[in-house]
């Protein structure tokens, strides 16, 4: 899920400032975003990493100017966007994917490697990377730093009075399968103790008349947009470790992050010890803990929102949108 957010906030925007750029998507059909993707769209019986003649063969008909392979793709796919004139966009979001990006092979076919995490999270260049680089003149490397939709409407009334819980829109994770229906515990108990809630996704709804269903609200599935919107207007956010943890960080609210996945822990971890964000056990227990004592402490919740935007985060769109502009030959 945070790849296709990722690239379809990227797409948004970039149809936005260039309205006669086409944009196509090739996606998993078994991916619970693919039916809904407001973008035209060839699905696949799994990843399109495992489809490389389909997703050659779609190159050849399309002829695109730009192909972005983001954590994902084989060598044949980007020496074929290559031989047919592409410019190509990488996004590496963990360290396996970098470790594939700066292979000399894959340098050679990549114009722009995009990172895409902050340095404080993904580390500066080592030596052996900048070497690398020197060596070969390319791709160009950006960090992304957080990717944050612009909505053109306000869901929330900016008055910050409310708690805004995040599982996540993916699949389920090993040793985490059950990890929306944890977070849809916590916000029926953080509701029912008193406290204004609104939950993303399905599930966590009290019925009417109980003890806290009046300050529940529950949204189900929205656009990267709308989500943006409501984490900039909430006193604080329960998220998963993933992109959503950045996101509510660079929103200004106070977060607790709660790791769903393996390389979530390290990532909490490091905000944690920049005071950016309060770790959570994947536990409504635990949840409902470390958000009540945050929501109880203001100087604490102040004291992690400065520390938030000291990290100085950069928009990652408008990052984006620099890199693409020349690519696509818009100004």
């Amino acid at each position: 899920m945070g790849e296709f957010a990722r690239s379809s906030a990227i797409a948004h925007a970039v149809l936005a400032r260039w309205p006669a750029v086409a944009v196509h998507f090739v996606l998993s059909a078994g991916a619970p975003y693919a039916a809904g993707a407001s973008f035209p769209k060839t699905l696949l019986g799994s990843s399109p990493t495992f489809h490389s003649r389909a997703v050659i063969d779609l190159m050849r008909r399309w002829r695109p100017n730009v192909v972005v392979f983001d954590n994902a793709g084989r060598t044949s796919q980007l020496r074929a966007a290559r031989s047919l004139g592409a410019r190509i966009v990488y996004i590496s979001a963990r360290a396996r994917q970098r470790r594939k990006a700066f292979r000399l092979r894959w340098m050679r076919l990549i114009d722009e490697h995009w990172i895409a995490y902050p340095r404080f999270i993904a580390g500066e260049l080592t030596l052996l990377e900048r070497l690398k680089l020197k060596f070969l003149h390319r791709p160009a490397v950006r960090y992304l730093d957080v990717i944050l939709s612009r909505s053109p409407h306000s869901l929330c009334s900016g008055a910050r009075d409310y708690v805004l819980v995040i599982p996540g829109g993916g699949t389920g994770h090993p040793g985490a399968a059950d990890a929306a229906q944890t977070f849809a515990a916590a916000a029926r108990r953080l509701a029912t103790e008193g406290f204004e809630t609104r939950f993303v996704g399905a599930g966590a709804s009290i019925p009417a008349g109980e003890p806290g269903a009046a300050r529940l609200q529950v949204l189900g599935a929205l656009p990267q947009s709308d989500l943006a919107a409501l984490m900039r207007g909430a006193r604080l956010i329960v998220a998963n470790g993933g992109s959503t943890l950045l996101q509510s960080i660079a929103s200004g609210a106070a977060c607790v992050a709660v790791a769903i996945a393996g390389d979530q822990r390290t990532r909490i971890r490091r905000c944690v010890e920049l005071n950016a964000a309060v770790e959570a056990q994947l536990s409504a227990d635990d949840i409902v803990a470390k958000a009540g004592a945050l929501l109880r402490d203001e100087g604490a919740r102040d004291a992690l929102v400065r520390s938030a935007a000291a990290l100085g985060l950069e928009d990652g769109i408008e990052v984006a949108l620099r890199a693409l502009g020349p690519l696509v030959g818009a100004t």
